[in-house]
């Protein structure tokens, strides 16, 4: 049998113990690891559940990666065709990581309704489209049927449809103005086939989906010519590694751009949180490990006689340092056990029912995500048990200094 924690687990179940000085200090330190954990947990959970939902929803909208005519435009329209007849498509084979590769167009143009109109994108989009991402964001009607037959089902979003009055159904009309301005719009008469709230109001407000075929017309393409490509890959961690592949991997004439290149602004807002989350889990086990430190020298100081008769039955300084190290694990457990069973249980909350809200204006969703998983939740465990216990060896140190002749006081 262990000696030293046979010794501390008596202590521990002592009922002397549970109503002594050292009592409350003991419970606040147990509370404050709790409190720690607690934090912690809502920082890793939400801030790591943020990113991947924000990065989710722009690769929703454009891929991992787009492939484009190299050239100098900017914007969101394509404007010169490539031939879809690529060695990359539909399987892009040279590059492991690569899951997917779907074609894609945009053309800008105005909506116009007996009451309102608005100036949108149309993005075009062929039968190989891939409708996971909309299909968890559809809140009425369906996505569009896009077949070899030329389709006028679009897909748009909720903000668009308040703004111009529309609904699963409605029929409108949509102008795409010529590269001569002399001659008169392009128009296309589109129904509303189902409506999307990503909560991603930047794209919201600018993309409607429909049939890649109404661009081809319109810009007078042949039926092989696209506007580009969406690459979707299966590790995102990777994302940039695959980038340069990619890149490696396409004619000269053609450009890749990762959403990282494309949006940096956004992900570079989305970097700060991980030096965020690590200040937090700092923080919080520093002040866990001095709320410990402090039990344990009350600890030390309310056994002071103990210490003596152990010493003088001959116990080395280490073993007994080490009967207060098992002590103060049994209360950092205690707090562990606590805080996990409060913060996992107020996060299924927040993930299954959204009780906190955001401005999605600001951060891009409606409600905080939570992103749990279980290697995270060790990682907290683990560290602050052992960083904790760390900063209490120290002090420990004081129990060497105890005489046993002063300690042993006889009534």
């Amino acid at each position: 049998m262990n000696y030293e924690l046979f010794i501390a687990k008596r202590i521990i179940n002592a009922k002397h113990y549970k109503s002594s000085v050292s009592s409350p200090i003991i419970k606040i330190s147990i509370l404050a690891i709790a409190i720690g954990v607690i934090v912690m947990l809502f920082a890793i959970a939400t801030g790591v559940g943020l990113q991947k939902k924000i990065k989710e929803k722009i690769s929703g909208f454009n891929g991992d990666i787009q492939i484009s005519y190299y050239d100098t435009n900017n914007s969101k329209v394509t404007v010169t065709p490539i031939s879809k007849h690529q060695e990359f498509y539909p399987n892009f084979q040279s590059v492991e990581n690569v899951r997917k590769v779907q074609v894609y167009a945009t053309k800008a143009g105005i909506i116009r309704t007996p009451n309102e109109f608005e100036g949108i994108i149309l993005k075009g989009v062929d039968s190989d489209y891939d409708w996971t991402f909309f299909n968890e964001y559809l809140i009425n009607g369906k996505a569009p049927l896009i077949q070899e037959k030329l389709s006028n089902e679009v897909l748009i979003s909720n903000t668009t449809a308040k703004r111009l009055g529309l609904k699963v159904g409605d029929f409108f009309y949509m102008f795409f103005v010529k590269d001569n301005p002399n001659k008169a719009p392009n128009s296309r008469k589109f129904m509303v086939s189902g409506i999307y709230n990503s909560g991603f109001d930047e794209f919201d407000e600018s993309f409607i989906i429909g049939d890649i075929k109404h661009i081809q017309k319109i810009n007078k393409w042949k039926e092989y010519e696209v506007g580009g490509f969406e690459v979707f890959i299966n590790d995102f961690d990777q994302l940039q590694e695959t980038g340069f592949e990619v890149y490696g991997n396409i004619d000269p004439t053609l450009n890749a751009l990762t959403i990282a290149e494309k949006y940096p602004a956004i992900f570079e807002w989305l970097s700060l949180f991980d030096t965020n989350i690590v200040v937090i889990i700092g923080i919080m086990i520093l002040i866990a490990g001095i709320n410990m430190i402090t039990a344990l020298l009350v600890l030390i100081l309310e056994r002071t006689q103990m210490i003596g008769v152990l010493k003088a039955l001959g116990n080395s300084n280490w073993s007994i340092r080490k009967i207060f190290l098992y002590n103060a694990s049994f209360l950092i457990g205690k707090g562990l056990f606590w805080g996990n069973l409060i913060g996992l249980s107020l996060l299924f909350i927040q993930k299954y029912f959204g009780v906190i809200t955001l401005n999605s204006e600001t951060y891009y969703v409606s409600e905080a995500p939570v992103y749990l998983n279980l290697k995270y939740v060790i990682f907290i465990n683990l560290g602050t048990l052992i960083l904790c216990l760390l900063m209490l060896i120290i002090p420990s140190y004081i129990v060497s200094k105890i005489s046993p002749v002063k300690a042993i006081k006889f009534d």
